[in-house]
């Protein structure tokens, strides 16, 4: 795995976010859309890819996940898909993948990590130490290590 630095991806992400979003508004008018993953946190390492965070109402998922279909995403295989949460990933050559999240669910801590690192400087280096740790690791043993860290940082009061 390689990670590059703040300075060589984030702003290519955020253009890209921001081009996103217009299309998701106009799919989804009633969805809160979010920058989410590292790629939204200043100073964190990444693999350069960006996720987009799309929270609907419980009724409005299975029609949102179609809707975002036509974006030229699919359903990201050997992912958890539940009636709260979906995966989809571009098939536009862009490494980009959108979380569909129901409202109110357990999955909101997408956002709750987020923001936990963006007001901790410290968190954020000791995921960025993490990472450059992992870097020898197959993806699944990585996305483990990265697990466990995530659930430490969102259990923490």
């Amino acid at each position: 795995m390689v990670f590059l630095e703040p300075e060589q991806y984030q702003q290519r992400c955020t253009q890209l976010f921001n081009s996103y979003h217009k299309a998701i508004c106009a799919l989804l008018p009633f969805a809160k859309i979010e920058h989410i993953g590292s790629s939204a946190i200043p100073n964190a390492i990444s693999k350069g890819d960006l996720d987009i965070y799309i929270e609907v109402m419980p009724e409005q998922f299975e029609c949102a996940i179609e809707r975002l279909k036509t974006l030229n995403f699919i359903e990201k295989p050997n992912t958890l898909r539940t009636h709260e949460l979906c995966m989809l990933e571009s098939l536009n050559n862009d490494d980009v993948a959108f979380q569909i999240v129901v409202s109110d669910s357990i999955f909101t801590f997408f956002l709750t990590f987020k923001n936990k690192l963006i007001e901790s400087p410290t968190l954020v280096n000791e995921y960025n130490q993490l990472k450059l740790q992992c870097n020898h690791l197959d993806p699944d043993q990585y996305r483990t290590i990265k697990a466990d860290f995530i659930n430490r940082v969102l259990n923490q009061i």
